[in-house]
């Protein structure tokens, strides 16, 4: 059951502490790219595609995108207004179950999409400011197709995505696609159907072991076999591709045989001498468990078997040992040293009959007995060895939506921002934003500020909040955003007396005298916040622009003390469009709409470049995204 609330104005974060039995999650191998420094990894191209080393499209102009000379980006712009499968590009390299990751751009109104094994279409589309996504729509899996049937039931079996995530048009989109090919027997039959096992568009999970009966609509191919090319559709709109990665899978998974289990009582935090130790119990067995035996706590299990490798290679393993420690050897090597309930490691095994070791010692009395072992190597996809590691309480989901505008107050976790002192951090290192108010709106475009900073800490479209975390239990007071989310960065203050084109943008609040003043709220429950800060007074207003585009920001600035500068965004790169549009990162849109005056000015510091203005009294600009 998944609880969600619908939630008036205001609400105040809980505390929540949970106990969950998680394997440890290394970074996937890479997968290899398709290389683009031309067409050479496609099946004769037609005129529509190219090689470029850099792609934009309007924000204005409708399925226009244009191109810049060099290598790494391919670009589709149709040559003719006829549709055909003459258009479309497939890959040389054919796959059956594969891993594929790319990044993709749209041209405004652009109509696009990704067939695996040239039959199974994941759709791309310019779906900014779609509300509630339908098969057409970007993310979604396209439907099939039956002329046959009656008029409004041709199409069929289509999923929408589950939320919109997408991205305005000339923007970076990232879809990530883990799908499992059909299935044959000896004689041909199709014994089980392709799956999109998952779909993530910009870090969204979208769908998750659906399963395709058949080809979607305008496929290559009507018929259904192991392999087949990836196919990328170029009849419909202009597109741009770059990154493209596919891990094609399909060699033969390890198999562990001649297995056999000893028990030993009592409390081992080292492993003991097994030669100086009678055990509880011992015998063959068929799979490995946490719980092969009647103890729950203080006890050891050893397996021993043979791994049979029929692909030789680097095989990485996943290790969980809940309650307690592990190890791992293979090839009477040690492959995990040491794990302390959970971890992982790495080793080259070539074909053939390997000695297997598995030690689990469980000795936290509070944890039930669960073991998880999960490997993949050159060709194979990650599977697991034992039964997958289960919650040791299971949590329905607490969902906030937000139909009204909303404000809920908790702490707010930053991914990938490493906290620099105690204070400020959550129980992983991670940055925390202790004083957050993360405000909802029914347009779907929602964003979370700091009031210690008087910062926009990260904006996201889609639904609202997993509460969760905070809620269930006793809690941690964290909740996460539950749909696309725009980071930016560490907070940090807005505004600030810049001196120089090479002054460092203060890191904390120190010797601003910043003071938070709260927020009002308006006739529909839409805050403006309020703070002082070098002396001034400032109001901090954002609105949610038309169709959920993104939001505008209009900060006002009385009795400054001394000239102030706002820093309105940061990146790697920031690229000025036309009519005051900024491009940052190829992911953000930023249009300035008023400086009262001020001439805006991009800066380097330090590798990453900023886009600085002076603030008079009145300053208003838009993040689209």
């Amino acid at each position: 059951m998944t609880y969600i609330f619908s939630l008036p104005r205001l609400l105040s974060a809980g505390l929540l502490v949970w106990s969950g039995a998680v394997m440890a999650q290394p970074a996937p191998p890479t997968a290899p790219s398709l290389p683009l420094t031309d067409l050479s990894a496609f099946q004769k191209p037609s005129a529509n595609w190219r090689i470029a080393g850099e792609a934009s499209a309007s924000l204005s102009q409708a399925n226009q995108l244009t191109s810049q000379p060099g290598a790494g980006v391919l670009v589709n712009i149709p040559v003719k207004p006829e549709f055909g499968q003459a258009y479309n590009l497939l890959t040389t390299l054919e796959h059956g179950d594969a891993d594929l990751e790319l990044d993709f751009m749209m041209a405004k109104g652009s109509n696009s999409g990704v067939y695996l094994q040239g039959r199974y279409e994941v759709q791309l589309f310019d779906s900014w400011g779609v509300r509630n996504p339908k098969v057409v729509d970007n993310g979604s899996i396209y439907e099939r197709w039956d002329d046959s049937r009656p008029e409004g039931q041709k199409g069929y079996e289509g999923h929408a995505a589950r939320q919109n995530a997408s991205r305005a048009p000339g923007l970076w989109q990232h879809l990530k696609i883990s799908f499992q090919a059909p299935r044959f027997d000896g004689s041909g039959k199709k014994t089980e159907n392709a799956k999109m096992v998952r779909v993530e568009l910009n870090g969204v999970l979208l769908h998750e072991n659906q399963e395709l009966s058949g080809p979607t609509r305008s496929a290559a191919f009507t018929d259904e076999k192991p392999t087949g090319a990836l196919m990328l559709q170029g009849d419909h709109g202009a597109v741009a591709f770059r990154n493209i990665q596919l891990m094609a899978y399909g060699k033969p998974r390890p198999e562990l045989t001649g297995l056999a289990y000893e028990v030993y009582k009592g409390k081992y935090e080292q492993e003991p001498t097994y030669a100086k130790l009678p055990p509880e119990a011992k015998g063959p067995v068929t799979e490995l468990s946490g719980a092969q035996n009647a103890l729950t706590n203080e006890f050891l299990i050893r397996y021993t078997g043979t791994l049979k490798v029929q692909e030789p290679g680097s095989y990485h393993f996943n290790l969980g040992v809940p309650g307690g420690g592990g190890v791992l050897r293979i090839n009477n090597k040690p492959v995990i040293a040491k794990a302390e309930w959970s971890g992982n490691g790495t080793i080259d095994l070539p074909a053939g009959d390997m000695p297997f070791e598995l030690i689990y010692s469980k000795f936290v009395d509070w944890v039930k007995p669960n073991l998880g072992l999960a490997v993949s190597g050159p060709g194979v996809r990650e599977y697991t060895l034992t039964d997958p590691l289960t919650d040791e309480d299971p949590t329905d989901p607490i969902l906030v939506e937000a139909s009204t505008n909303t404000l809920l107050r908790s702490f707010m976790d930053l991914p990938g921002i490493p906290a620099t002192g105690v204070m400020g951090q959550n129980n992983r290192g991670a940055y925390r934003v202790t004083h957050a108010v993360s405000v909802g709106s029914p347009e779907q475009v929602h964003y979370t500020y700091d009031l210690d900073n008087g910062s926009v800490v990260q904006v996201w479209r889609g639904t609202f909040l997993d509460t969760t975390p905070m809620w269930n239990d006793r809690g941690d007071g964290s909740s996460r955003p539950t749909g696309m989310v725009q980071h930016f960065g560490r907070p940090a203050l807005m505004l600030t007396p810049t001196s120089s084109d090479q002054t460092t943008w203060p890191a904390d609040t120190t010797g601003s005298h910043f003071r938070p003043k709260g927020y009002t709220l308006d006739e529909q429950d839409r805050p403006t916040f309020r703070y002082m800060t070098y002396g001034a007074t400032v109001e901090d207003q954002l609105r949610v622009l038309e169709n959920g585009q993104g939001f505008r920001r209009e900060l006002t600035v009385q009795n400054a003390a001394t000239p102030l500068f706002a820093r309105l965004m940061s990146g790697n790169s920031i690229k000025s469009l036309e009519n005051g549009l900024y491009v940052v990162d190829g992911n953000t849109y930023l249009r300035l709409d008023n400086a009262d005056g001020a001439a805006p000015a991009v800066r380097t510091i330090g590798g990453k470049q900023e886009l600085v203005v002076p603030v008079k009294s009145k300053l208003i600009y838009s993040i689209l995204f």
